[in-house]
């Protein structure tokens, strides 16, 4: 369980969360949405530890981790996947996956992983991770390696960026089986079809937690306009 207290943020002297109070039960899959800017990935980083409160505490199964670093967070259980992926050079995607998993698994089972997210296993599998791949690839890739960490919470961040619509369709199954899988993940998003397989959405406005909802129409119905945008198709 992840419980955030009074979690609050300032940067350039302009206060991005104020006193966020949120908490995340196990197997639960959180969807946080709302305007540009209002806070939403600064928060999912904060959760990570990339970025430090100025204020408030965050307790992961029962324990106060505020002050951890990124690593010791990780080894807690807590996984992050980018909006913008990172590029390795020199290391093949088999090698990162084999990595994220931290056993040696045998590339069978790597290539499963990558058909899941809509790549073809044996045109990925021993590419380099770099300049050649574009966004949408790394996307997908990086989504793969959160399949197979198997962490107690995993966070994504707007991770239906930059990837086609088929690619979409898998996503929805990828968050499906980890929720089977009885990890808890918060999905930073305002795509409908994310809404839709939420337990519970947080909409966040100016930095403050407006409402929690089991649904989407509950969000809608109360600030009188949709939030959520349409699904276009963009190429990867």
């Amino acid at each position: 369980m992840l419980e955030l207290k009074d979690i609050s943020f300032v940067r350039n002297n302009k206060k991005i969360l104020n006193k966020i109070n949120l908490t995340i039960e196990d197997n639960q899959l959180i969807v946080i949405t709302g305007p540009n800017g209002s806070g939403k990935s600064t928060l999912s980083k904060i959760i990570m530890g990339i970025e430090n409160p100025d204020e408030g505490e965050i307790i992961f199964n029962g324990e106060n981790i505020t002050e951890l670093t990124i690593d010791e967070r990780a080894k807690k259980g807590i996984s992050f996947a980018f909006q913008q992926p990172v590029k390795f050079k020199g290391i093949t995607v088999y090698d990162l996956i084999k990595l994220s998993a931290g056993k040696e698994i045998k590339k069978m089972e790597a290539c499963n992983t990558l058909s899941k997210v809509g790549l073809c296993a044996k045109e990925y599998i021993d590419r380099e991770v770099n300049n050649s791949l574009s966004g949408g690839e790394l996307k997908r890739i990086e989504i793969a390696l959160a399949t197979v960490r198997k962490s107690k919470l995993t966070i994504f961040d707007e991770p239906e960026a930059g990837i086609d619509l088929w690619s979409f369709n898998n996503l929805i199954k990828v968050f499906e089986e980890l929720r089977e899988q009885e990890e808890s993940i918060l999905i930073i998003s305002h795509q409908e079809r994310i809404l839709n397989i939420a337990d519970k959405i947080v909409l966040i406005k100016n930095g403050k937690i407006e409402q929690i909802a089991e649904n989407k129409e509950e969000i809608i119905g109360s600030t009188g306009q949709a939030i959520c945008c349409k699904l276009k198709k963009e190429e990867a």
